[in-house]
């Protein structure tokens, strides 16, 4: 973004706008559920003899499996336990290296180090926050087995590229889709490019089932060992089951925009002190395996998610003009957008946002909407970059990158007004941001 110079107004009609009272907060979450799912999920706490086993799992695997374009599909109560689970049927263990992007989650780097293999890092491209493979290649040594490949904030990958990489090297591919349900490349899924692929339905994705997560394959044999692997795996408790249930219910009201603008405020007073269940654990964010990890979807999730996703389409087509309305607005501002490759048609879970100062950017648009900071490190909630077996200064682009990310929201609530707010917000932060770092202007605007 080039440096732009606020000038003070005397406009009261400017004035007025600026001041004006929010009557609505834009939550970075939901949207993907409608107030059917709630009725259904309600339905399932009311009766619980299907809560946590049923047949809408395997009617859920299906059409997931269909939507992506492969043959096979398991459903897991996290992604990251079904990445876990592919990695021992593809037979990665002890010795093995596998490489990964950052930034990305520590629970993905978990899955690898659970295993007994060695997570081994690749920078960043700046264009798109996916993998450099050129930087990638050069990190492959013969104990390297396979390559975890993350379509970032649901934007693929160079995916001819990455598989001329894999075939040239004789590697697994395997496509980490949790930000990327609906993407394509070339008119095809993301997904079904890879020897396998992981995806999620946690609160923050796409799709919503609180928590959860699905592995795809076209692979016959490949997938006999995860639908082992999978049947090998406990049912959540009733317990954990109706827990998740209920938050999606609490999370579809409490993300509702007028309402939002109260709740938010709830929910940053209560922290990781609320009741409700947490996506990520302590355990987890220190690098160590939790205790019940390997663990199934229930049924009622599943079916929460089947609903969801036969209302996919309109879901992404929402997003995906919401992010071309932000990238509109931003390059008019002049700030760097993203460039998706030639052939992807991204499903943006979220719009990344590169900023000076990210901390006074989400206060500045903080009356109008929640905004996101994945990837506010290399490793996203790690204690510390080393739990994931990091090196500091190893990948510099993904490390600038973590102290300059935002994200905006991209969900079926934004509205098109919303998105101008957002956006004039961010550029008055950004424009301030600027100005202090040069001097040239007061610390605030009237």
């Amino acid at each position: 973004m080039k440096h732009l110079v606020v000038e003070q107004t005397s406009d009261r009609k400017t004035t007025n706008l600026r001041h004006k009272v929010a009557t609505r907060r834009v939550a970075l979450i939901g949207g993907t559920t409608a107030f059917a799912d709630c009725l259904v999920a309600l339905r399932y706490l009311a009766d619980p003899h299907q809560l946590v086993q049923g047949t809408a799992i395997a009617e859920y695997e299906q059409a997931f499996a269909q939507q992506i374009g492969v043959r096979y599909a398991y459903s897991f109560c996290h992604g990251r336990v079904g990445l876990y689970g592919l990695l021992r049927a593809l037979g990665i263990g002890p010795g093995d290296e596998v490489l990964l992007q950052v930034p990305t989650h520590i629970v993905v780097s978990n899955a690898i180090r659970y295993t007994g293999a060695r997570p081994v890092y690749a920078d960043c491209q700046l264009d798109t926050y996916n993998m450099d493979l050129e930087y990638a290649e050069k990190r492959i040594t013969p104990r390297t087995k396979a390559l975890v490949l993350q379509h970032t904030f649901g934007i693929p990958v160079d995916l001819d590229a990455a598989l001329e990489l894999t075939r040239r090297h004789g590697l697994d591919l395997i496509e980490d889709c949790v930000h990327a349900l609906g993407a394509t490349y070339n008119g095809r899924p993301v997904g079904s490019f890879g020897r396998a692929a992981f995806f999620s339905s946690e609160e923050t994705k796409t799709i919503s089932t609180t928590m959860g997560g699905m592995v795809v394959t076209d692979d016959s044999q490949l997938a006999e060992r995860i639908q082992a692997f999978q049947q090998s795996c406990a049912y959540p408790s009733a317990w954990q089951t109706a827990r998740y249930v209920l938050k999606l219910v609490l999370y579809h009201g409490m993300t509702e925009p007028h309402l939002h603008l109260y709740t938010r405020a709830i929910y940053e007073f209560f922290g990781k002190r609320n009741p409700l269940p947490q996506p990520t654990t302590d355990e987890e964010t220190h690098g160590v395996r939790p205790t019940n990890y390997e663990l199934r979807l229930s049924n009622a999730q599943a079916a929460l998610g089947l609903r969801q996703l036969q209302r996919l389409e309109s879901n992404l087509a929402h997003r995906r003009t919401t992010a071309r309305a932000y990238s509109k607005l931003l390059s008019e501002a002049e700030f760097n957008v993203p460039h998706p490759p030639a052939w992807a048609e991204p499903a943006f879970v979220r719009y990344p946002v590169w900023v000076e100062d990210p901390a006074a950017t989400v206060r500045a648009v903080g009356p109008h909407a929640t905004l996101g900071t994945w990837f506010s490190s290399v490793l996203e909630e790690a204690d510390s970059p080393a739990c994931g077996d990091y090196e500091m200064g190893s990948c510099p682009r993904a490390e600038e990158a973590a102290k300059h990310l935002i994200n905006l929201p991209t969900n079926p609530r934004v509205s098109p007004q919303d998105v101008e707010t957002i956006v004039s917000a961010v550029v008055r932060a950004e424009t301030m941001a600027r100005g202090r770092a040069h001097g040239n202007y007061p610390l605030s605007i009237p």
